[in-house]
């Protein structure tokens, strides 16, 4: 690629960058963005449409893919792409993760979506051997999200989307987050780039619920029944609940803790300092119980 190219292949020096996940050497090159061009790019993306970005992401990004849990503004992402007659080669693959404790509307929903768009491929990713609620309790424990609700986020959600990056070869992802839903959301960038490399595009982070809302009406899109409850933001059933008038859009989801992200979006650092802490009480109570059974042994 040429020198104004908005990517550099791996093999060319570059001073602190981005890289994008690992892939084989007879795929797409991987992609790098210095911190000057990613910032450069935000502010040459902040004024533009949506669907002027998706039209960027589309000739700009290999291996991109859309996450989504078929929330609003990921159904505005879904039909808007639709739209765009974008060539198979080029169409963009759905990420659903299902933690197994979606609400039954949302599950549901999944299956209009496949009728409204039959082309669109959806790849579902469920925790590791697990497919049912009650599978995953047996494993884990019963009501994980209430006893650990940092390990049920890793095995819910962020193991499952790691295995889904690796397994796809995924370096790029389009996600739903706007600034209008506060929280740690309220200064997001359009483009941003985790600590492992993969690229998160946030298309719509200057739109509005309302805005959001307009298009899928005016569009005709489908869309969860249960916005027509007072769901604005819809999670997992135990930690997602109505909004009354005036709260903010997502202060239905885990009413009463601090928590403002299911852990897909937090730094992966964390999780890994958690992973680190839980492996270290293994062997810790591993420890224990082998001093236990010598003392036994001995009395």
């Amino acid at each position: 690629m040429g020198g104004s190219s908005p990517f550099s292949e791996l093999d060319h020096d570059y001073e602190s960058g981005y890289v994008s996940a690992s892939s084989s050497e007879d795929s797409i090159p991987e992609v790098c963005f210095t911190k000057p061009h990613l910032t450069f790019l935000n502010r040459q993306l902040q004024n533009l449409e949506p669907q002027e970005i998706l039209q960027w992401c589309i000739t700009t990004l290999p291996s991109l893919y859309q996450e989504t849990a078929f929330g609003l503004t990921g159904l505005t992402t879904l039909d808007m792409l639709s739209r765009m007659r974008i060539p198979r080669p080029s169409m963009v693959d759905l990420l659903f993760f299902d933690t197994l404790h979606h609400f039954p509307e949302t599950l549901h929903l999944i299956d209009r979506v496949r009728e409204r768009y039959p082309l669109v491929n959806i790849h579902i990713y469920k925790p590791a051997n697990a497919d049912t609620a009650e599978e995953f309790a047996q494993l884990h424990g019963e009501r994980l999200w209430e006893t650990d609700d940092q390990l049920y986020d890793w095995l819910a959600k962020v193991e499952p989307a790691q295995r889904a990056y690796r397994e796809l070869g995924v370096n790029a992802v389009l996600t739903g987050r706007r600034r209008s839903q506060g929280g740690r959301r309220g200064d997001i960038n359009v483009v941003e780039v985790d600590e492992a490399g993969l690229i998160k595009v946030n298309p719509f982070a200057n739109w509005t619920f309302d805005q959001v809302q307009d298009y899928v009406k005016a569009n005709e899109v489908p869309y969860n029944d249960l916005l027509d409850q007072g769901y604005k933001s819809v999670g997992d059933w135990h930690s997602t609940k109505p909004v009354k008038v005036g709260e903010s859009e997502r202060a239905g989801r885990w009413q009463g803790q601090e928590k403002t992200e299911c852990g897909i979006h937090n730094p992966r650092s964390k999780f890994a300092q958690f992973l680190r802490e839980q492996e270290l009480k293994k062997q810790q109570q591993v420890l224990e119980q082998a001093l236990e059974s010598n003392l036994r042994i001995a009395c």
